[in-house]
């Protein structure tokens, strides 16, 4: 590399090199555009304007507070503070309000439906989706098969209270496990099951015997899920001729059920939300339209 105080105009540019020079590319000293230095300038002479006007200088246990005065924390908490002001009077309304006379007010139902929206999207949607279309194990929230009812009443005490929670009012409704606990040998598991799968419209294993599935179901399932296999919201058994079943609607399924019983686990929300979002949820809910 050339001496950086051996300086050369170029020949072909006129201009003065700047000494530099690598593997025989030499450096010319170009100045830069007029424009650019002045926009430096200015950023360098806002940045000193900045320093003295706003907050901006760490100190030991505190810092610059500026000539303004100004600042952004007080006056996001400031903001909050109105917002939840805001959303306090709608609130209150909420929770005076019956759950059927809110979707009679227009300015209850559309703080209702948003207030709903974000509690369902931060709480529910993990496990229901976010359009609440379900999952395995999950219901479906959008269709009209709702095991414990689909009224806005019982939406509303399904949130308050869970299903099958550690809440003392709770919803409970367990299933027998009825081939892991011997209620059920394993030939009128699957008699049972070819039975429902049957009624279902299902297909079943040739061989089975159905009539004797059609007994044991009457002995041992029609007092929850009813003789017609309608299931009984009351006790929270759902219909087992619906569209969707919860674990599936396969044979397979259906004996992996009938053997092993799945009983899923909803929490309650009455000590985790305060009373108007979870009524804003259950209007949210029910507004998909599956309810009742």
């Amino acid at each position: 590399m050339a001496d950086i105080h051996d300086k050369e105009v170029d020949q072909i540019s006129g201009v003065e090199t700047t000494g530099h020079e690598w593997d025989g590319l030499k450096e010319l000293n170009n100045p830069l555009p007029k424009w650019w230095l002045y926009l430096f300038y200015v950023t360098i002479a806002w940045a000193v304007i900045y320093w003295v006007l706003y907050p901006s200088w760490p100190l030991i246990s505190s810092y610059t507070t500026g000539v303004l005065g100004s600042n952004q924390r007080a006056e996001a908490l400031a903001a909050l503070e109105e917002g939840i002001a805001g959303r306090s009077e709608f609130a209150d309304k909420i929770v005076a309000t019956s759950l059927e006379d809110i979707s009679k007010d227009q300015q209850l139902l559309q703080f209702a439906m948003a207030n709903g929206k974000a509690a369902f999207g931060d709480n529910c949607a993990p496990c229901h989706g976010n359009g609440g279309t379900g999952a395995e194990g999950y219901p479906n929230l959008q269709d009209d098969t709702w095991i414990w009812g689909g009224t806005l009443d019982d939406i509303h005490t399904t949130l308050l209270y869970g299903i099958r929670s550690d809440h003392e009012d709770t919803r409970i409704g367990d299933m027998p496990s009825f081939g892991k606990d011997e209620l059920l040998d394993k030939e009128e598991v699957a008699q049972v099951s070819n039975f429902v799968a049957s009624r279902a419209g299902l297909e079943t294993k040739d061989g089975v015997d159905l009539a004797a599935g059609e007994t044991l179901y009457v002995d041992n399932c029609a007092a929850c899920h009813g003789d017609n296999l309608e299931g009984i919201q009351e006790v929270g058994a759902p219909s087992l001729m619906s569209a969707s079943y919860l674990y599936g609607k396969t044979l397979e399924d259906i004996t992996a059920q009938v053997h092993t019983a799945r009983n899923g686990v909803m929490p309650p929300w009455v000590d985790r939300l305060d009373e108007a979002t979870v009524k804003s949820l259950a209007v949210y809910v029910h507004a998909f339209g599956g309810g009742q």
